[in-house]
This record gives structure tokens, C-alpha cells and sequence, in this order.
């Protein structure tokens, strides 16, 4: 039981860390390539991608708050840090 929640707390860490770097990814290299020098081809994979991995993340963050049993305080403020950008570099100190 112990052991699996530190895997799925692993696994939250690692796919946080991963998610923040594909936002950083789409804000600031392939959205300004769209919309600045109208080179629209990325936004697409770097979207998708990102798109995956927050579902991802936020399959994970729920099994954080029922399985672990995070509060929900730290659960909602993870879905915050989620959502701004560098904010996932910050997880481990709600875990």
C-alpha cells in the first residue's frame, strides 16, 4: 500500500515536471512561431502533446487526493500551479 503511493507520488512529480516543460514549450516557442512570425506548423504536436499530458497529470492529481490522500487545499492548489506557467517547478513542496 505504502509503496504505492510513493509510485503514484513519483509518477506526479515526474509527469508535473514533464507537463510545466511542454506549457513553457507551447507559451513561449511555438505560440509567439503562430502568431509572430506565422509559422502555425508546431502549435499542433507541441498542443497535443501537452494536451496528453495534462489529462495525464490531472489523472494523477486525483489520485493524489483520494488514493494518497493529499488535502484539498494542496489538491486545488496543484490544479492552480497547473495552470500558470513555471507553476509545476513548485509540486513537490505541496506533496
Amino acid at each position: 500500500m505504502e509503496n504505492s503511493n510513493q509510485n503514484i507520488t513519483n509518477w506526479f512529480l515526474k509527469i508535473g515536471k514533464i507537463e510545466g516543460y511542454s506549457y513553457l514549450i507551447l507559451v513561449f516557442f511555438a505560440m509567439p512561431l503562430k502568431y509572430i512570425f506565422h509559422i502555425p506548423e508546431y502549435v499542433r504536436p507541441v498542443g497535443t502533446l501537452h494536451g496528453v499530458l495534462f489529462v495525464a497529470f490531472m489523472i494523477l492529481l486525483a489520485l493524489m487526493f483520494f488514493k494518497v490522500k493529499m488535502s484539498f487545499k494542496n489538491a486545488a492548489l496543484c490544479f492552480l500551479l497547473s495552470l500558470v506557467p513555471f507553476g509545476t517547478f513548485f509540486l513537490k513542496r505541496l506533496v
